[in-house]
């Protein structure tokens, strides 16, 4: 599959977002002094148990979203680091190909 530039920096962008949300989370679950994360005696609550396994698992998900995103831009910048290379040009709606070449070229619109 392949993403648009614009999707793929929304998912990159998205990942550094739950890095930098999550982690601030965990770092105010941590330091919470209400009472509900820890009891009086310092020992963690279930609630804390709860918010960490939350955060811990948004913060996986937001990374593999993020890695994605990354993969798909680093790509985009190769594929069009190529196109200059060669010589080709995407902005006038073919790939460079003729229409031979094309996988679509046995099938009409």
């Amino acid at each position: 599959m392949r993403l648009s530039r614009t999707a793929s920096w929304f998912l990159l962008a998205f990942g550094v977002w739950s890095w930098f949300i999550w982690v601030s989370f965990v770092r105010n679950l941590w330091k919470n002094g209400s009472g509900l994360a820890f009891d009086a005696a310092g020992d963690p609550t279930s609630y804390f148990w709860v918010h960490l396994t939350l955060a811990v698992t948004s913060f996986l998900l937001g990374t593999a979203v993020g890695l994605l995103g990354l993969r798909s831009v680093l790509a985009l910048r190769r594929e069009s680091r190529t196109e200059r290379a060669v010589g080709t040009d995407s902005t006038d709606g073919t790939d460079g190909r003729d229409r031979a070449d094309r996988p679509d070229a046995g099938t009409s619109a």
